[in-house]
C-alpha cells in the first residue's frame, strides 16, 4: 500500500464496510501520535453511523485541542489488503483546516500489525 504525501503528511487509500455498504477513502491520514481511529461525522452518517442516545461519549486531547467524540463499530475496516472486523472508530468533527476523512490511530496499526516504510513511502 503505497502513502501519499499531502499537506506534508502521510496519507492512505481506506475501504470502510457498514451493513452491507462500503464506502472508499483516499484522504486517511496515519497518525502514530493518535491512540484512536477517528473518522469525520459526515463519513459517519454516509455509512448509517450518526448519533443516538445510548452512544459512549469521549473528551479527547490532541495539538490541535479538545474534542468530544462518540464510539461505533464498522463491520469492517480495510487498508489494502489489512482487514479488521467489528472495529471500533471515534467519529467527531474533523475540521482541521484540510480535507481529511479519517486518521488511522494506533489502534489500527498495531491490530493491523501495519509496519511504516518512510524510506520508500509504503505500508507493509
Amino acid at each position: 500500500m503505497n502513502l501519499k504525501l499531502k499537506y506534508g503528511l502521510p496519507f492512505v487509500d481506506v475501504v470502510i464496510t457498514h451493513k452491507g455498504k462500503s464506502l472508499s477513502f483516499d484522504n486517511f491520514l496515519i497518525d502514530t501520535g493518535s491512540a484512536s481511529t477517528i473518522i469525520a461525522a459526515e463519513v459517519a452518517v454516509e455509512l448509517g453511523l450518526g448519533p443516538e442516545p445510548l452512544d459512549v461519549i469521549r473528551k479527547i486531547r490532541g495539538v490541535g485541542g479538545t474534542e468530544y467524540v462518540y464510539e461505533k463499530y464498522v463491520d469492517r475496516l480495510q487498508l489494502g489488503a489489512k482487514k479488521l472486523t467489528q472495529f471500533k472508530i471515534q467519529i467527531g468533527d474533523m475540521d482541521y483546516g484540510f480535507d481529511i476523512a479519517g486518521i488511522l490511530g494506533m489502534d489500527y496499526l498495531i491490530k493491523s500489525k501495519v509496519v511504516i516504510d518512510l524510506e520508500n513511502m509504503i505500508l507493509l
